[in-house]
């Protein structure tokens, strides 16, 4: 069935879709659409499980993984500083492997306070043992509020997955987006059962605590099983296209990157526009190509390397800072991913969208321009250029 939705109602229907047994709730911009059109389904009876009213963003996640440890399909959601109060229980989530599903509306940080969105939120946090996907579109949301489960709950993983998805440029932007049917959703995603739950017939241990002794084991294990998501996320998205018509690409997305010269690395809702100037950029004669990441953990090392080995110079266009560091996160990642697996290609870090600010076409022209005068060998690898700033501090090394 097609719908016009936003990126918050596309997702709250694909998590109903998702028929989680136990949503906890608490409201923050821009990501208090997708609780309120939860809530509207479960007083309806679209959605048949307990809402919880909780009284801030560190008791949603504890409820959520309260509800997971008796076995119960949990969902909640948040924002910004929403994201950060979590922070303390995202490591017990995780270390917990409880396999709960979280949206993130992507907003800035304070100060200065700002509602709008940018990446810094959820990229500040990518060592706290979650997967990170983040959507491109509604479409995309919508699915991924399916996906995420799937690959959450799968028992090579069984780790939790925060869905992100740019605030305002997709949270409350209308597209059409075609939601799946019950029956569709329902072959996908089958209910969720697991071991790893209260049970008084076969009592496990939960919450547990671990000295050095044995430490350093469930650390090796949470991230061998993060890595073995990327195995899980390809036959899960191919089973989503068997059941539900629409096929992804795995954890990257690569667009004109076969024979490029340059080539931006970016993530989110900032891809549409990338491409479409690498298009221009294509038909006036420039190999111009875009690389979305689409999971930023586990890290598609394999694929970026891949990806980058042939070109004259790299971009990577975010919308965070890693402040007093070599660049943002992504930038750091990309660059770390490639050089593990022997490819080092000259390189640029583009900041921009900080606190909203609109990506440009001409923003993006800057960037591919930077990187034709960095292949010709004219400018410097490793500058951090910041997008929208014209005085002499707009290009940092």
């Amino acid at each position: 069935m097609r719908k016009f939705l936003s990126g918050n109602e596309a997702f709250a229907e694909g998590v109903r879709l998702a028929r989680p047994q136990v949503i906890s709730a608490y409201p923050i911009t821009p990501q208090t659409t997708v609780v309120e059109a939860l809530a509207s389904m479960v007083e309806e009876g679209s959605l048949a499980c307990e809402y919880l009213h909780v009284e801030s963003e560190h008791a949603a996640l504890a409820a959520a993984m309260g509800a997971s440890a008796t076995g119960a399909r949990t969902f909640t959601a948040t924002s910004s500083q929403g994201l950060l109060y979590m922070a303390e229980c995202l490591t017990y989530a995780s270390g917990g492997r409880f396999p709960i599903v979280m949206m993130n509306a992507n907003r800035a940080l304070a100060l200065p306070w700002n509602i709008y969105g940018d990446q810094r939120d959820s990229l500040s946090l990518l060592d706290h043992g979650w997967i990170q996907v983040y959507a491109e579109n509604n479409q995309e949301a919508l699915d991924l509020a399916l996906m995420a489960y799937a690959v959450a709950e799968d028992e090579r993983v069984s780790l939790p997955v925060m869905v992100n998805v740019d605030g305002f440029a997709l949270t409350h932007t209308y597209e059409s987006v075609e939601v799946p049917e019950a029956q569709a959703a329902d072959a996908f995603l089958p209910p969720y059962a697991t071991a790893n739950r209260f049970d008084f017939e076969r009592p496990v241990s939960i919450g547990y605590s671990a000295g050095p002794e044995f430490n350093g084991h469930y650390q090796y294990w949470h991230h061998r099983d993060m890595l073995a998501a990327e195995t899980v996320v390809e036959e899960v998205e191919a089973r989503f296209a068997a059941t539900c018509g629409r096929r992804y690409p795995g954890l990257v997305d690569a667009y004109r990157c076969e024979d490029a010269d340059l080539v931006l690395v970016t993530l989110g809702s900032a891809a549409g526009i990338a491409r479409d100037v690498a298009d221009e950029l294509r038909a006036a004669g420039t190999r111009a190509g875009v690389l979305r990441i689409r999971y930023l953990r586990p890290v598609p090392g394999r694929q970026l390397a891949e990806a980058l080995a042939g070109v004259a110079a790299v971009g990577v266009l975010e919308k965070d800072i890693s402040f007093g560091g070599d660049g943002g996160a992504v930038f750091s990642t990309v660059l770390v991913a490639c050089a593990r697996r022997g490819v080092a290609r000259p390189a640029l870090n583009f900041i921009g969208g900080l606190g909203g600010a609109d990506i440009s076409r001409d923003q993006v022209r800057v960037c591919f321009a930077d990187l034709e005068r960095l292949a010709a060998g004219q400018g410097e690898a490793g500058r951090v250029v910041f997008l929208g700033i014209d005085d002499e501090e707009g290009g940092l090394r």
